[in-house]
């Protein structure tokens, strides 16, 4: 169970230039954390190192809680990245289930959770006919159907209105309550509260 995520002196590079270098901080269970900056600053590099898809030039990601690095990301993450990932010619229901099933949600627990984030009449449809919004939020709803501690999540609410706002505030709230973690790359800000972590200030 992950109780803190810190970050060690992390430096990364992408296309043979150094994004950032010497970054340090730490995210403990309760606590938001928004990473904050320029396009090409580094925001979504560094969820991926988070979460073991990009090697950090130098520094380390440590996990606390208990669990090696390998099972912490394996059951202890979720990683909701800018773009949905969903398959077009999938119903919402198809891309739902199979979501939370590989993260290990029942089917039922998959279901509560579309019919929490107002999605239910929209499962039948292809994921390629929902809005931007609605495709977001079907993205998001493996977050609520599979727990996990640590939330990594790139740009979520850009799509989505303030009624989804107001929703996503509902739940990310719920899940701080609950003891998780949330590290997200935003522009704009996220609807609780944060601290921020500047990137290429």
């Amino acid at each position: 169970m992950i109780s803190a995520v810190r970050l060690e002196a992390v430096a990364i590079e992408r296309g043979g230039r150094v994004l950032f270098r010497d970054l340090s901080a730490r995210l403990a269970t309760g606590e938001a954390m928004a990473v904050t900056g320029a396009n090409g600053a580094g925001k979504t590099s560094l969820l991926r190192a988070v979460a073991g898809l990009l090697r950090p030039l130098a520094g380390e990601v440590v996990f606390e809680g208990g669990d090696s690095p390998a099972d912490a990301r394996r059951y202890g993450c979720h990683l909701i990245g800018h773009l949905d990932g969903l398959k077009g010619a999938r119903t919402a229901r198809e891309e739902l289930l199979f979501q939370c099933r590989w993260c290990g949600a029942s089917d039922e627990a998959a279901l509560a959770a579309a019919e929490r984030l107002g999605l239910s009449r929209q499962l039948g449809l292809e994921t390629r006919r929902l809005s931007a919004g609605q495709k977001r939020r079907l993205a998001l709803a493996r977050l609520i159907a599979a727990p996990r501690p640590l939330w990594l999540l790139d740009e979520p609410l850009a799509p989505v209105d303030l009624a989804g706002r107001a929703l996503a505030a509902e739940i990310m709230t719920a899940h701080l309550q609950g003891g998780g973690l949330i590290l997200a790359a935003v522009h704009d800000p996220l609807p609780i509260a944060a601290r921020a972590l500047a990137l290429g200030a």
